[in-house]
């Protein structure tokens, strides 16, 4: 079966939560006042896309995709992919390549110079994965602080 891609829309919020709540399991329930403000918050936010990838009617896949202005680089922005997750029952059929080769088709197309994204999984057949998507670990140096 192969994966529609396109933007998320209000209809879509339950399906994403259920798909969030796989990718961070130990985070519970968000409640659904709060996750309709936020989402709100999402669409009113310029260069801020949630891409879904849809086996059938099935929500399969998401990410993230944010289009940062920016005065550096010939004033050309930059992108970031965060939140990238495929449910389980839809993994290992190239439903997570396919919708971040969408993503980054994107930020070609939003003329961006660097797209980034990364990852808390440590694990080989992640980095294999991004790297396969055309991601290097070895380009740049993250760091991270947490302020929870």
């Amino acid at each position: 079966m192969s994966l529609f891609i396109r933007v998320l829309t209000d209809a879509d919020l339950p399906d994403l939560l259920a798909l969030y709540r796989e990718l961070h399991p130990a985070d519970g329930a968000t409640e659904e006042n709060v996750a309709r403000q936020v989402w709100q918050q999402i669409q009113a936010t310029p260069g801020l896309t949630l891409l879904g990838g849809f086996a059938g009617e099935q929500l399969a896949a998401s990410c993230m995709l944010v289009l940062v202005p920016n005065l550096t680089r010939g004033a050309r922005p930059f992108g970031l992919i965060e939140n990238v997750v495929t449910s389980d029952a839809f993994r290992r059929r190239g439903y997570g390549r396919t919708l971040l080769q969408h993503a980054t088709l994107l930020a070609r197309e939003a003329g961006c110079y660097k797209l980034m994204l990364q990852t808390g999984r440590l694990d080989a057949a992640t980095f294999a994965f991004y790297e396969a998507c055309g991601f290097s670990r070895h380009a740049k140096q993250a760091f991270l602080m947490r302020l929870e």
